[in-house]
C-alpha cells in the first residue's frame, strides 16, 4: 500500500510540475531595422512597442533569431573607460546581451543610451539602442533566454513572427510608442517632476535637488538643457524636451 501511495504522490508531483512549466508566460521580442521599431509580445499578444536606433551600416546590427543571455545594470563602457551609471556612458542604464554571431552577450545588446536624439536613426556600431526609460521597463519585464528576432523587412510584425516560427497577434501601429504626454512647467508638482530633476542633474544641469516641485532652479536647468540641445529654450517640458531627456 505504501509503495502505491508513493508512486501516486510522485506521479502527481511530476504532473503538476509539468503544468507549472507549461503555464509560464512566453515572451518574444521582434526588431525591424527597416522601421527601427521594437515589439514586445507576451503569451503571443503585443504588449508594447518602442522606437530604437540600429547600426549606422545595414550590416552592423546582426539579423536572425537570438536569445537574451545576460542582463546588466549600468554596464561600464570599457572601450572608452567610462564607468557604469555615468551620464556620459553611451550604453545607458541597462544592457540586455544577445548571443548574436557566436558571441556571449558582451558584444551585441539591446541597451540604453546617452543621446536621446539618436533614437529612431541608424547610428550604432551594431547594438540596438533605446530610450533609457524604455529599456529599463523592458529589462524589468523580460527573462533570460527570451528569443529576439532581428530583421529588416517591409512586412508587418505578425508576418515577421510567422516567418521565424512564431505566431503572434497585434502590430505596433495599433499601439502608440509613447503614452506620456503631460507637460511640465513652473508650478508643476509630483513624482514626474522629481524624475525630471534627477534626469537633469544626472546630465549635468543642476536643479538644486529633486523635491518634486518645479521651481526657479528647475526652470533654469530646463532652459540650459534646451539651449544645449538646440531646442526652444522656454523652460517648458513638453514632448520634444522629454524625448531629448530620454523620459519617453
Amino acid at each position: 500500500m505504501k509503495k502505491w501511495l508513493t508512486i501516486f504522490i510522485v506521479t502527481c508531483c511530476l504532473f503538476f510540475g509539468v503544468e507549472t512549466v507549461s503555464a509560464a508566460k512566453s515572451q518574444l521580442i521582434i526588431i525591424n531595422k527597416n522601421t527601427n521599431q521594437l515589439a514586445y509580445y507576451e503569451n503571443n499578444q503585443l504588449k508594447k512597442s518602442f522606437r530604437v536606433a540600429t547600426g549606422s551600416n545595414s550590416s552592423y546590427t546582426p539579423e536572425g533569431t537570438f536569445k537574451i543571455v545576460n542582463k546588466i545594470v549600468n554596464r561600464p563602457y570599457y572601450k572608452g573607460k567610462i564607468p557604469g551609471g555615468s551620464p556620459k556612458n553611451p550604453l545607458g542604464n541597462r544592457w540586455l546581451g544577445l548571443n548574436a554571431r557566436q558571441t556571449q552577450g558582451t558584444t551585441y545588446a539591446i541597451h540604453g543610451n546617452n543621446n536621446p536624439a539618436a533614437i529612431g536613426n541608424y547610428v550604432s556600431a551594431g547594438c540596438v539602442r533605446m530610450y533609457n526609460n524604455d529599456v529599463k521597463w523592458l529589462f524589468e519585464t523580460v527573462s533570460i533566454n527570451t528569443p529576439v528576432v532581428i530583421t529588416s523587412s517591409s512586412k508587418n510584425f505578425e508576418s515577421i513572427a510567422a516567418s521565424s516560427g512564431f505566431k503572434v497577434k497585434g502590430n505596433p501601429t495599433s499601439i502608440p510608442v509613447t503614452t506620456t504626454t503631460t507637460t511640465l512647467k513652473r508650478g508643476s508638482k509630483g513624482v514626474e517632476v522629481s524624475e525630471l530633476q534627477k534626469q537633469l542633474t544626472s546630465l549635468g544641469f543642476s536643479t538644486n535637488g529633486s523635491d518634486g516641485v518645479f521651481g526657479p532652479a528647475t526652470e533654469k536647468a530646463v532652459k540650459e538643457f534646451q539651449k544645449n540641445r538646440k531646442l526652444k529654450a522656454d523652460g517648458i517640458v513638453g514632448t520634444m524636451t522629454k524625448k531629448a531627456l530620454g523620459m519617453i
